[in-house]
């Protein structure tokens, strides 16, 4: 951690994400590199992202969301699945009490319904727990797709013009940032996925219009906190225009 508190100060000079995404992936690849089952892969990551939530408020970042499990993982085998949502559980128990003494708020975002009743209410007892945090948001995506949640915000976006609270030329991209499950947080600065894969897999789909991304090629796990910092450092050079040209 010695390392990350180094940069920190380097960062803070330059134009720091305020708001991180990242898409947690290679849990399994790093498994079977080393003869493991899978669920310890995911166990491998879950301690990688308390490394990564105890280094974001030192190097200046005040919003971390992580796609955690997406509709599309429903598919995985059932006794993967069941796994996951013990971890998650687990986790949740786990980390409550140096969260809120971190100052750490967390949020959950995506579909409740169709998740097991217990995850859901450890999820709810977690939010409600931390929810006085003001040092940094932890958002994190659960049964989460980015298609799906647009649909969601359409439905609402209708009901409300039926409604008579909205008209359709009324209907803006602010008004329509507002229905969705961010609506409370600035849209990701930086969206960072790990593993080598280069797409996006359905995550935050409208929030990213004008994200920059970084994909690197080592696996969630051994994303280190260092190599983190060394991110964020290279966000800083690149120039965003969000459509207008450069300078």
């Amino acid at each position: 951690m010695s390392n990350v508190l180094e940069l920190a100060p380097v960062a803070s000079t330059l134009a720091v994400p305020a708001h991180v995404a990242i898409i947690m992936d290679g849990n399994g690849r790093w498994a079977r590199r080393r003869g493991l089952p899978r669920i310890r892969g995911h166990r491998a990551g879950a301690d990688r992202l308390r490394d990564i939530v105890k280094a974001c408020p030192g190097l200046g970042v005040k919003y971390l969301t992580v796609f955690a499990f997406s509709t599309e993982n429903w598919k995985r085998r059932p006794e993967e699945v069941d796994a996951l949502m013990e971890l998650f559980r687990r986790y949740i128990r786990s980390e409550a009490n140096e969260l809120m003494n971190e100052g750490v708020r967390v949020s959950f975002i995506g579909e409740r319904e169709g998740l097991d009743p217990k995850v859901v209410e450890q999820m709810e007892w977690l939010e409600d727990k931390t929810k006085d945090g003001r040092e940094f948001l932890l958002t994190v995506a659960i049964n989460y797709g980015g298609r799906r949640e647009i649909v969601r915000a359409a439905k609402k976006a209708a009901e409300l013009a039926i409604g008579g609270r909205i008209s359709v030329d009324g209907l803006t991209e602010e008004v329509f940032s507002n229905l969705v499950h961010t609506s409370s947080i600035p849209d990701p600065d930086l969206v960072i996925r790990t593993s080598g894969e280069a797409r996006i897999s359905n995550f935050l789909l409208w929030q990213c219009a004008y994200t920059e991304f970084e994909f690197v090629e080592t696996l969630w796990p051994d994303y280190t906190p260092e190599e983190f910092a060394a991110s964020l450092s290279r966000f800083a050079m690149r120039e965003r225009r969000f459509g207008a040209a450069s300078n």
